[in-house]
């Protein structure tokens, strides 16, 4: 999971200072000697945490923090607020043209996933109303035009290309005209990358840039290359300009360094993360649910938001139904059980779920919580109709032969009829994201 490695060792450097009435200097140096030691560990730029220890000591003293009546909350809270500046303070938007047609370039070096999340960022915004097309200008790669032809129909977006063609300027200037007789509102041009930064790769973006005038250039960079994604958009922000960054495979970085120095240290903010390999695994970077994630403190709103997208709104309404009628059944149980795989399975979940610390997210085995759905589906198809629709009439005998039928032991059955009962219960929050966000609202969170 992204930043478990720092948000353990920060979690850690605070304990010692909780549930005290005022800290000592010592106890303060210390604790931010390991907030320094735990942000070199995750590769975050020396210079930047050199800057970030500095700011949050003199804050501390200047906000009278070791004799105040928490001192351990407000040495948390300047933690916070400085690792949301650190990350480019509010979230950045993607812009759009006043005249109703965008195009969107996105540049970046081979392997860092750039077609892929060219896929993931039409399927994204086709969720925000958008109609996006794609345009295939990476004229080079083998086959690279057949994968985004593969992204496009996989996220039901079309994709403009000139089959034979060597000249990118070419193809995005027609693949412009294309999109607009098509009533599309957005272009997502895929460029070519190259290994390395070369001068070759930056003449070619750059009369890219002049040909079609994007309004957002959106550079690419892997989460798991550390400082060297943070050099790369320094290369490509100096040659060409850049608007914003999409990090990718930050949900197989445990450090999270990269994702806390490029905007300090290249002045281009995050704008999405790639978070999964499927195709709605991209999520707008928002520096303050980041920030109460790495502490432990959750991220309930973005919670909220992707239980939104991840529902299907008719299917939450019959649901709804059920459960005012108390008609709740097993086969609902299942359902429910799949959507929360859909979302993104336990861990993308118990990572946003507040008090949770990094100690405890390290000991969910997420591979038996695969294995787990997979038994509960096995149980529940080995009952009649019937069972599934009232549970209360499984006696010890059909629990007996409902195990038997499915592979599994009795005890697993209990289990199962256990969590179903759990569900039963706060599954009509789940089942409304709109209320729940209101109730999160008027909680204060």
């Amino acid at each position: 999971m992204a930043f478990e490695g720092l948000s353990e060792k920060l979690q850690s450097a605070f304990k010692d200072l909780k549930g005290q009435g005022t800290i000592s200097e010592k106890d303060f140096d210390n604790a931010m000697r390991a907030v320094k030691m735990a942000l070199l560990e995750a590769d975050v730029n020396f210079k930047v945490v050199k800057e970030f220890v500095a700011t949050i000591k003199e804050k501390a003293i200047g906000q009278g923090v070791m004799s105040s009546l928490s001192p351990d909350q407000m040495v948390v809270k300047i933690v916070k607020d400085e690792l949301i500046d650190m990350m480019g303070g509010s979230g950045s938007k993607l812009t759009y043209s006043p005249s109703g047609f965008t195009v969107l370039m996105l540049v970046g070096l081979q392997g860092t996933g750039k077609t892929t999340t060219a896929g993931k960022l039409a399927n994204y915004l086709k969720q925000c109303g958008k109609k996006p097309m794609l345009a295939a200008c990476d004229v080079y790669r083998p086959a690279a035009i057949d994968q985004l032809k593969v992204v496009g129909k996989a996220v039901n977006a079309p994709v403009f290309t000139i089959e034979g063609s060597k000249d990118p300027e070419k193809i995005a200037s027609e693949a412009v005209k294309d999109a607009q007789r098509k009533g599309c509102n957005v272009l997502i041009v895929d460029t070519a990358g190259r290994l390395q930064i070369d001068e070759q790769l930056m003449d070619e973006l750059k009369v890219l840039k002049k040909s079609i005038k994007p309004h957002e250039i959106l550079l690419v960079v892997d989460a798991l290359t550390g400082q060297d994604a943070v050099n790369i958009a320094s290369g490509f922000n100096d040659a060409l300009g850049v608007d914003g960054i999409i990090m990718t495979k930050m949900d197989g970085d445990s450090r999270g360094g990269a994702a806390l120095s490029v905007k300090a240290v290249t002045g281009k903010p995050i704008k999405f993360m790639g978070t999964g390999e499927k195709y709605d695994a991209l999520e707008p970077f928002h520096p303050d649910r980041i920030a109460s994630r790495i502490l432990g403190m959750g991220d309930m709103l973005s919670f909220i938001e992707q239980a939104e997208n991840a529902y299907d709104e008719e299917e939450a309404r019959k649901l709804e139904a059920k459960i005012r009628k108390n008609k709740f059944d097993l086969d609902d149980f299942l359902g429910q059980m799949k959507q929360i795989n859909k979302f993104g399975g336990l861990g993308k979940i118990i990572d946003m779920i507040p008090g949770i610390s990094a100690a405890d997210k390290k000991n969910v085995d997420l591979e038996e919580g695969k294995k787990e759905l997979k038994r509960m589906e096995c149980i529940i198809t080995s009952m009649t109709k019937q069972e599934r629709q009232d549970p209360t009439i499984l006696n010890a005998s059909r629990r007996k032969r409902i195990a038997a039928g499915s592979g599994t032991t009795v005890q697993n059955v209990n289990q199962l009829i256990k969590k179903y009962e759990d569900m039963k219960k706060m599954t009509k929050m789940l089942s409304n994201p709109k209320k729940a966000r209101d109730m999160m609202r008027n909680l204060g969170l």
